[in-house]
């Protein structure tokens, strides 16, 4: 089971600044405002050879009629029960709030594991005044800087202790493991249903290895595959508002564990951000995507370029990776349900496609002898070879005398020479220069 770690604490005490750190992209908004993070912001990290997903909440508040503020304070407590470890973050330039401590009976009873992290301390003073964070009760308190980096090594060395371990690959790793997921009341258990609901004989249940997904074995018409049911899994009482945010919370162990991802959106409504932040997920999780448009038949004022229109809003709110199928359905219907599975199975086979040495270079040298990379600094860049590396995604090496110099355009280049001359669609790809 895939691990999460979840940043929490009360406003403005870096949450964000240590989350940018840790994932190494700059995906939250750091302002000394407090309050300033409201949506979620998740990302993919690793230490030590393990990978895990961090996620960034807003600043837990208590006793406050805004809004914002309720909203947040909800999805802060369905963080800590669905993360696997907590970093507690409090200021150590401000010392010990009430909300410090509020937060610190919180966490003991959840039971949860979890570290108190004194953020901000950028010195060797504060990282002294830290010991009065021994008040709330912990065993060890860890003093960090995230806007320099100082302390996240030692910490990062005990949370990773503490993480689960991933299993082995198990024996039948070729069978493709297909997840639906999407919004709430997209169809995601309808999808299920049309599926398994046909002949009860051929189906077997197999326990999952996450508490909130049940992998169930498919061997109708000719098809052979795992359906992870991420539909229908909401505890009751935990969500009423904040629904949305734990359908994603769901979303992130269903798509680590998968390798293609059915993405499921309503046909009556436009591709939303919530829309967006899943398939962002799969494709950082560099996991094959198939986008399935629910409800078409209840899609309003349709004409002959319907699907042209709506397929072209998806491609551009997902550019620059918009070689996806995009597959209009209706589940009532059964409409395109077989084709939708039958697209997956493709772009499963297209994420193991390896393609040999010996034809890459003999297809896309000549392409880059047509169009080289431009020149920068007056110094002229010469690929010389390329190769697809070993992983379990399409990744390609190219050899070059100065892969420093070459830049993001030229890159998404070479991915589109590859996928006009091989069929990857519907799986991320990741392409880099290295020296010769």
């Amino acid at each position: 089971m895939p691990n999460i770690l979840a940043l929490v604490g009360r406003p403005n005490v870096g949450k964000s600044t240590l989350f940018n750190r840790l994932t190494k992209r700059r995906m939250a908004i750091v302002d000394p405002t407090a309050g300033v993070t409201r949506d979620r912001h998740y990302g993919k990290t690793d230490w030590n050879g393990l990978e895990f997903s961090v996620i960034d909440t807003g600043g837990y508040v208590t006793d406050s009629d805004d809004v914002f503020e309720q909203h947040i304070r909800a999805q802060v407590e369905v963080a800590l029960e669905e993360a696997d470890v907590v970093l507690f973050l409090v200021d150590a330039i401000e010392g010990i709030t009430p909300l410090d401590e509020e937060m610190s009976d919180k966490l003991r009873r959840s039971g949860k594991k979890f570290f108190l992290v004194a953020n901000k301390a950028d010195n060797s003073r504060l990282m002294n005044d830290a010991s009065v964070f021994y008040g709330l009760g912990v065993d060890q308190v860890f003093p960090i800087s995230s806007i320099n980096g100082s302390g996240t090594g030692d910490l990062l060395d005990e949370v990773v202790k503490v993480m689960k371990k991933l299993p082995e690959e198990e024996a039948e790793e070729d069978i493709p493991r297909f997840a639906v997921v999407g919004r709430p009341n997209v169809g995601k258990s309808s999808l299920v249903n049309a599926l398994l609901g046909t002949d009860r004989n051929i189906v077997t249940d197999i326990p999952g290895t996450t508490r909130d997904s049940i992998y169930t074995r498919y061997t109708q018409f000719g098809l052979d595959f795992y359906l992870v049911d991420t539909a229908g899994l909401r505890k009751k009482g935990k969500v009423t508002e904040n629904i949305e945010f734990y359908s994603v919370m769901r979303s992130v162990r269903a798509i680590e564990m998968c390798d293609v991802c059915l993405l499921m959106v309503d046909a009556t409504m436009p591709f939303e951000s919530q829309d967006l932040n899943i398939f962002t997920l799969a494709a950082r999780n560099n996991k094959g995507i198939v986008i399935l448009v629910n409800k078409w038949d209840l899609h309003q004022n349709k004409d002959h370029q319907s699907t042209k229109r709506y397929k072209a809003q998806i491609l551009e709110r997902i550019a620059p990776f918009t070689d996806v199928p995009v597959i209009f359905t209706s589940i009532p219907s059964k409409q395109r349900v077989l084709k939708s599975i039958e697209a997956a199975i493709t772009v499963f086979h297209n994420r193991r496609k390896k393609i040999s040495t010996s034809k890459l270079n003999e297809v896309m040298l000549p392409l880059i002898e047509k169009y080289p990379p431009p020149a920068t600094k007056g110094k002229y860049i010469k690929i010389k070879y390329v190769t697809q590396l070993p992983t379990h995604y399409p990744s390609f090496a190219f050899f070059c005398n100065l892969p420093q110099y070459v830049k993001e355009p030229y890159m998404r280049y070479l991915e589109n020479k590859i996928r006009s001359n091989w069929d990857f669609s519907g799986v991320p790809m990741k392409i880099y220069c290295r020296k010769k």
